[in-house]
Order: C-alpha cells, then sequence, then structure tokens
C-alpha cells in the first residue's frame, strides 16, 4: 500500500482563504468526510495526482463535518464534491467518485 501524498493539505475554516482563495495555483477542493465510503475510495487518485500535477495544481481536503460553514458557503450538499477554485473563485465543480482520467481533464480543463 501506498503512503499518502504529502502534497495533499488538510484545510479548515480557519485556513481556507489563506490556503484556498488566496493560493497563486489553481486548488482543487476535496470535499469529504470520514464516514463516506466514496471518499475514501477516491482518497489514492487524488495523491497520486498531487504528485504528478505538482506545481500546476495544489490538492486539498475539507472535512464537512468539521467545517460545515464551506461546505454550507460553496453549496456543497452530497459528498464527495470537488470544487476547482482559481483566483479566489470557485471555478467549477465535479460530484461524486470518478476515474482518474476524469479528475485530470477536470483540472486540464480549469488549470
Amino acid at each position: 500500500m501506498t503512503m499518502a501524498s504529502d502534497k495533499v493539505v488538510a484545510v479548515s475554516s480557519e485556513s481556507f482563504g489563506s490556503d484556498v482563495l488566496n493560493s497563486d495555483l489553481p486548488v482543487l477542493v476535496d470535499f469529504w468526510a470520514s464516514w463516506c465510503g466514496p471518499c475514501l475510495m477516491v482518497a489514492p487518485l487524488l495523491d497520486e495526482l498531487a504528485d504528478e500535477m505538482d506545481g500546476k495544481v495544489r490538492i486539498v481536503k475539507l472535512n464537512v463535518d468539521e467545517n460545515q460553514d464551506i461546505a454550507m458557503q460553496f453549496g456543497v450538499q452530497s459528498i464527495p464534491t470537488f470544487i476547482l477554485f482559481k483566483g479566489g473563485e470557485a471555478a467549477d465543480r465535479m460530484l461524486g467518485a470518478m476515474p482518474k482520467s476524469a479528475f485530470e481533464q477536470f483540472i486540464e480543463r480549469n488549470a
């Protein structure tokens, strides 16, 4: 089993502004929860992408149970939801567990 990437950072309500909205790079936010099966399924894919796309996009995780204010602010109603932020704005979103290729296309389309 591979180790989780050290490039996938957990963000919180407190760090969301600095880590996501003020980032120089586009940021893919994984809205997830520990009880969500599909969320856990895609975690290794996001680790791989974080390594492969280092310098092009940042990938962060936001636990919706611990940071409900941010989830509500961006209208996240089901998880996993993935929102790509660019220049402090939500540029695009994807819902549900996807294959790695779908994440790559999503990022390429928006980064």
